[in-house]
């Protein structure tokens, strides 16, 4: 009998795990993605760089999946919201990029950890999830955190600090309405309208951006942002599928080793004492944000 009742939870175990490898993986797929987007600026114009991210990801998951090979990816209950969206999207990756040109890639995702922080308290007003005071403490704690960073009005950070701050909170409007399109909407449907927008966008800029690409090296890079976007959102889809996404959610701060690490390795940078701290400060605040939402869903 013991063996019987261990299978399901042996195999929720197996599954467990590999949502949060799947997760893991996907988080250094953006790590790559980041540091794709800074390499490529130096080469080409920022917009250039957003087009190709969109293009090559609109390509390559057009190819799995289409209105040919899935007839309903089109259809969605809500097509205002999945513009406004998308939209955000966008504009999320178009800020972080700029501000990439700038900062250096610990920098700039220290900076975009405060999303979290930023969803709980949007959370409320826009889907009546209603925080208490230890999570407000921890998300005053967080914004702390993005404060030690930026070291605003010391000269510390250059003020690209403040592109990749509205980027978070774009993504941040941008989780909120993908919780809203998720009670309606398939993942496929979510994912192709995303790429489809961003593509949409970007074409009539190109001709203003455009720089011809000097090396096949930058051709394989532009064409590589698009499979690490692809590649990342599809892992990030699957982890979900396999483990709750309160369980996955810390593994995103994983994604500060690798860019610390392609940071060094790619760029010669070194992180400060002061991003080091911040992003201490974050993380810690970021987890205890998670716990209590984990404890909170427990209860009723």
């Amino acid at each position: 009998m013991r063996d019987i009742v261990s299978l399901p939870e042996a195999r929720e175990r197996r599954q467990r795990l590999t949502g949060i490898g799947l997760m893991v993986c996907a988080v250094v797929c953006f790590a790559c993605l980041d540091a794709s987007a800074k390499y490529l600026n130096g080469y080409m114009a920022t917009l250039e760089v957003v087009w190709a991210r969109y293009t090559g990801a609109f390509l390559l998951a057009f190819m799995v999946s289409n209105p040919v090979t899935r007839p309903g990816v089109l259809t969605t209950q809500r097509p205002l919201l999945q513009i406004g969206r998308s939209t955000l999207m966008l504009l999320s990756t178009i800020l972080n990029v700029f501000a990439l040109r700038f900062l250096q890639l610990d920098e700039a995702l220290s900076i975009l950890f405060s999303t979290p922080f930023l969803i709980a308290i949007l959370s409320g007003p826009m889907l009546g999830e209603w925080i208490g005071w230890r999570r407000w403490t921890a998300v005053l704690i967080g914004f702390a955190g993005v404060l030690v960073v930026t070291r605003p009005g010391i000269g510390g950070m250059h003020p690209a600090a403040l592109l990749s701050f509205a980027s978070a909170l774009c993504y941040a409007f941008y989780s909120i309405t993908t919780r809203m399109l998720a009670r309606t909407d398939s993942n496929e449907t979510i994912l192709f309208y995303s790429n489809l927008v961003g593509v949409l966008a970007m074409f009539p800029v190109l001709p203003f951006a455009w720089t011809t690409p000097q090396s096949p090296l930058i051709v394989v890079m532009m064409i590589g942002m698009g499979l690490f976007g692809s590649l990342g959102h599809y892992l990030l889809i699957a982890a979900h599928r396999l483990a709750p996404a309160s369980l996955l959610a810390p593994f995103i701060y994983t994604q500060l080793v690798w860019v610390i690490l392609f940071g060094y390795l790619v760029f010669a940078h070194v992180p400060t004492a002061w991003t080091m701290g911040g992003s201490a400060i974050v993380i810690a605040s970021g987890l205890y944000v998670l716990y209590r939402e984990r404890k909170v869903k427990r209860l009723p």
